[in-house]
């Protein structure tokens, strides 16, 4: 038989500071409970409450992932735009600057390129120290 879900009558009134209350709200931000309240009951009957946690090293990969597929997004925009350039080019001198452009362009690619399998490798590193 499921037990039947009592109706909460009763209050329990704490006054607080504004800093224990933030201290309070914070410890709740890093627990899975969705208010303050559900919070607040479980530590005080003493039911255990969910911590959630962040892998830093994760965070910090992903950071870097996300910078570097931002710039790898406006290189392929400029690609693009130089592929499309390429199209409407008649004359050798236009040919050879686009050439020169195009170039740098695949240098900086290739520097990016190299950038994201360095950080790949390094956290493989960091996650396979078990």
């Amino acid at each position: 038989m499921e037990p039947k879900d009592e109706k909460r009558s009763k209050w329990l009134n704490i006054r607080m500071t504004e800093t224990e209350y933030e201290q309070v709200e914070k410890l709740r931000q890093q627990s899975t409970c969705k208010s303050i309240s559900d919070y607040a009951r479980k530590t005080v009957l003493g039911k255990p409450v969910i911590m959630r946690y962040r892998n830093q090293s994760l965070d910090d990969f992903m950071a870097s992932m996300l910078q570097l597929q931002n710039e790898l997004n406006a290189i392929g925009n400029n690609f693009n735009q130089s592929v499309r350039r390429l199209h409407t080019l008649r004359q050798l001198p236009d040919l050879q600057q686009w050439i020169l452009i195009n170039e740098q362009d695949k240098t900086q690619l290739f520097h990016k390129i190299e950038n994201i399998t360095h950080t790949i490798h390094k956290a493989y590193q960091l996650w396979s120290r078990v």
